[in-house]
């Protein structure tokens, strides 16, 4: 009696907004319960599975041939800089692998760092580049920042660093490449 009650409360409440989709759930709901009660199965389980976010992420066959990356660093040191100057470095890599090489996505791991990336399949042979801007405003002392590509290759991720020192500054900005 009680699951009847708390069931009656949640279809009332879910009932009350005025989404269709929500609406066809909670008739989907009623109508499963009701099954339940009469013969005590249900003829499609339930799933205890939560649903994910699509983060882009290209799906991998462990037995295909793989596309690979061949950067030509791995890691960009900017040295020393003042508070407010912006870094902007160009990761250049190519297809070293036996496939079309696609990048679902490209990470930073902080606001302050921002990817852009080749978005067309990159071709066995071909190249392409990830380019990789830093903002140092309110960023004083080492800085240590990773950019984190999800892609086609096996493994699916791979990580490029930018690196450096920041001095307290006067507030002005300049861009350096």
């Amino acid at each position: 009696m009680k699951k009847i009650s708390l069931f009656a409360l949640v279809a009332f409440v879910l009932a009350s907004c005025t989404n269709e989709k929500l609406e066809k759930r909670v008739e989907d709901l009623e109508n499963r319960v009701a099954q339940l009660e009469q013969n005590g199965t249900l003829s499609r389980p339930v799933s205890n599975t939560v649903p994910t976010a699509n983060t882009n992420t290209p799906t991998v066959d462990p037995n295909a041939p793989a596309p690979e990356f061949d950067f030509d660093s791995k890691t960009y040191e900017f040295g020393n800089i003042t508070e407010g100057d912006v870094v902007e470095h160009v990761f250049k890599f190519k297809n070293t692998g036996d496939s079309e090489l696609v990048i679902g996505n490209v990470q930073a791991s902080c606001g302050c760092t921002t990817p852009k990336w080749t978005k067309d399949p990159v071709p066995v042979g071909g190249e392409g580049e990830i380019h990789v801007r830093f903002d140092s405003k309110n960023k004083v002392g080492t800085q240590n920042k990773s950019v984190t590509i999800t892609a086609n290759t096996n493994p699916a991720r791979t990580v490029l660093y930018i690196k450096g020192n920041v001095a307290k500054g006067s507030g002005k900005s300049s861009i350096l490449k």
